[in-house]
């Protein structure tokens, strides 16, 4: 059994379109089972360093285990330089104090004034010795004057001292209007004794130096809230510094101290890779687990038939992890590599393997995870999505080599124009880096092709899927199997072409895939190499062998043409998508001659096996074979019955596919009555220029019945092997009534 008779074995009998909630269990298991590795292996590869990725994990203080050389000439902003330059400039901004206050000196005015009148007060106590009057001045609050200035003090007669008092007035004054600061106070306290009168005693002008000094106070405070706001003005003023780093400038040598600006320059150019942390490692698992709920959710609603495909989730599963593990190694740490990787060989390949609308989807998504490597970098997304999405739409089922080569270019050119999009705005005019990258641009389209048909080759042999290179080489009329049919059964091989050449029309008219509907028509008969002479067409002479042979026996030996295709189609190793048109032709139609033979036989339609002589099936699943049966069946009616007009012609053909549609070959596959009247139509347009009257030439006997395409039947009943008797007898037994055929 095939992997998609299991899977519709699995499926409950439904009469509306698969839904998610059709899925069985173990499907669904399965499914998720793929998808949670899925998860796991992408986020392994976002977060876990690779060896080849050509990037280094360096901290400022490290040693540089080795010499680390720019790939690429590169001009970025360096942050640290720039912060560097602005601190320097705010530096440089001097504290802003306030204006002197007069306020302040005025106070101190005001004390040295109390503080002359009690010295007056002590100097005039006759009742203290002198000793202890010179302890009560050294003892006053806020003065520090040594002992023999005290004493001096004391001793000094009232007209000196009254000179002492108003010079220590006079002096405090003029220094206090001085603008002093805290920072300053003992340099002013230093110039005070050359503001004393010269006309004083050295020892007087000590009094008035000493008091004086004790008496200055700062009349000037720093203003913080000013001096940031110069400070930020001078940081503001400062320009963003640029760095540039030349091709194969050395960063870092081995053995280096790493510091923050090489740190910085490693960032710029994609060469540091942060070291392992669980904040990096929960916000890959956040991302990933967003984007594969997306997509979950979306196979659940929109492709529920893929949940019973486990080879095709496979396929879908190791394509991903491929991608994503080849991104990792290639991107984060290169020049031109992000320009050169192929993105669109994911979106190709998925589409021809799968379907169109699941490659977008993953493209889409497997974008973001793009992002998530480059730092957010929205040129490299667009040049991915952009380059991805218009190579698969170009070559689509990849049906036509031409497509291929047509897609180098779609893909070149988009991106090349995403590049300018990107680049030329912005100002960077470098020339030589525009140069590079438009060969990038060129390089990603040649290696995504590339990279598409070698992938498709071998995802063909993996998964047994159909590529369109395998339906080309095994359509030459050179391979074994159909070379085979050639030699050994050339009725067969001629009626193969007329069904194919029918085939291929229809499946082009309704949108079915014209080379695999072609090229599965070539084998469907193959079966019929093993006993040629019991098919009729293969017969020019000599006797009927189903003459010696019971109903019974004769019907068997028709059948096993299916079987015996089935085992040459394996032997040949042909896709399982063309030997499904071996059995699926057929569907589960009778051998109607030799049932009617040996009902006539029996007398009792009840003693015959009908099964006996049955196809074992299965009805048409897909639409490609679905047109190999109706144009099989029409192709061999109207050899049989001769049509004489086109309109007799259009007749048997409409009443060949009812007879299909009536016997309930059609149930399985997805063709619409609009879709059979368009092969109708199809089918007519070849088989006119085939059955059409032929114009006799002189010395030519006149034959007044038109020409057939295929040998004619033999006289029945001694020829009652042939296909076409029982597709004229089947037509017989499922005309309708009145005649008419509904296509």
């Amino acid at each position: 059994m095939t992997e998609r008779e299991a899977d519709t074995a699995q499926l409950p009998k439904l009469d509306r379109p698969l839904q998610g909630e059709d899925i069985p269990w173990p499907a669904r298991l399965r499914v998720l089972a793929a998808w949670f590795f899925m998860l796991a292996f992408v986020t392994f590869v976002l977060v876990v360093r690779l060896p080849l990725s050509g990037q280094i994990t360096l901290d400022v203080g490290d040693v540089a285990p080795r010499d680390v050389i720019a790939p690429r000439q590169i001009t970025f902003l360096s942050e640290i330089q720039t912060e560097q330059r602005r601190e320097l400039a705010a530096n440089g901004v001097p504290e802003v104090y306030d204006p002197p206050q007069a306020r302040i000196g005025r106070q101190q005015l005001t004390l040295a004034g109390q503080i002359v009148e009690y010295i007056n007060t002590v100097r005039a106590d006759s009742f203290a010795d002198a000793e202890a009057k010179a302890a009560a001045i050294a003892a006053i609050e806020g003065l520090d004057l040594p002992e023999p200035v005290a004493d001096r003090i004391v001793t000094l007669p009232a007209p000196a001292w009254e000179r002492v008092a108003a010079e220590i007035q006079v002096v405090l004054e003029r220094a206090m209007r001085e603008e002093i600061r805290e920072n300053n106070l003992a340099d002013e306290r230093r110039k005070v004794p050359a503001r004393v009168r010269l006309d004083l005693l050295d020892e007087d002008a000590a009094i008035v130096s000493e008091v004086v000094q004790d008496l200055l106070a700062p009349n000037s405070f720093f203003n913080a809230e000013r001096t940031e706001q110069r400070r930020e003005e001078a940081r503001a003023a400062v320009g963003e510094v640029t760095e540039t780093l030349e091709r194969n400038e050395v960063i870092l040598r081995a053995g280096d101290i790493v510091t923050d600006l090489e740190v910085e320059a490693l960032q710029a150019l994609g060469l540091q890779q942060r070291a392992w942390s669980w904040q990096d490692f929960r916000a890959a698992v956040g991302f990933i687990i967003v984007l594969g709920l997306v997509f979950l959710y979306y196979l659940w609603r929109l492709e529920p038939r893929l949940w019973m495909r486990p080879s095709r989730i496979l396929l879908l599963v190791l394509v991903i992890a491929v991608f994503m593990l080849a991104a990792k190694a290639a991107i984060p740490a290169r020049t031109l590599a992000p320009y050169i990787f192929p993105y669109a060989a994911l979106s190709i390949l998925l589409g021809i393997a799968l379907n169109p609308r699941l490659a977008i989807v993953v493209t889409a998504l497997a974008t973001l995870a793009i992002g998530y490597l480059t730092g957010g970098s929205l040129e490299i997304m667009t040049y991915a999505f952009a380059g991805s999405l218009v190579g698969m739409l170009k070559v689509r089922r990849g049906d036509r080599l031409a497509n291929f080569a047509w897609g180098v270019l779609y893909i070149s050119v988009i991106n090349a124009l995403a590049i300018a999009a990107f680049r030329l705005p912005a100002g960077q005019w470098d020339w030589r880096g525009l140069l590079e990258l438009s060969a990038s641009a060129l390089g990603n389209g040649l290696l995504s092709v590339t990279v598409t048909v070698v992938g498709l080759y071998i995802l063909g042999a993996l998964f047994g899927i159909t590529t369109t290179l395998q339906l080309l080489e095994i359509s030459r009329p050179t391979h074994p199997l159909l070379r085979q049919l050639l030699l050994k059964a050339p009725g067969t091989y001629h009626h193969t072409l007329i069904v194919a050449n029918m085939s291929e029309r229809a499946a082009e008219a309704i949108g079915a895939d014209a080379l695999l509907t072609r090229v599965g028509a070539y084998y469907h008969d193959v079966g019929k190499t093993i006993r040629p002479y019991f098919f009729v067409e293969n017969r020019t002479e000599g006797m009927d062998p189903h003459a010696r042979l019971d109903p019974y026996t004769s019907a068997q030996i028709i059948i096993t043409h299916v079987r015996d295709g089935i085992d040459l189609g394996r032997k040949y190793r042909l896709p399982q998508q063309i030997i499904n048109f071996i059995p699926e032709h057929q569907g589960t139609l009778l051998v109607s001659y030799f049932h009617h033979q040996a009902v006539q036989q029996a007398g009792d339609p009840s003693k015959v096996d009908k099964s006996q002589f049955q196809y074992p099936g299965p009805k048409p699943q897909s639409r490609e074979t679905a047109l190999t049966m109706l144009a099989d069946g029409a192709e061999a009616t109207v050899r049989s019955r001769r049509p004489s007009s086109i309109e007799e012609l259009d007749k048997i053909v409409g009443e060949s596919i009812q007879s299909r549609v009536l016997s309930g070959q059609l149930d399985e596959c997805p063709l619409t009555l609009a879709d059979l009247a368009t092969v109708r139509r199809a089918f007519v347009d070849v088989l006119r220029g085939l059955h059409h009257p032929r114009v006799a030439y002189p010395g030519e006997p006149k034959d007044e019945t038109p020409a057939a395409a295929a040998p004619a039947p033999e006289p029945a009943p001694q020829t009652n092997g042939a296909d076409e008797r029982e597709e004229e007898e089947g037509e017989r037994i499922n005309k309708p009534a009145n005649g008419q055929s509904a296509f």
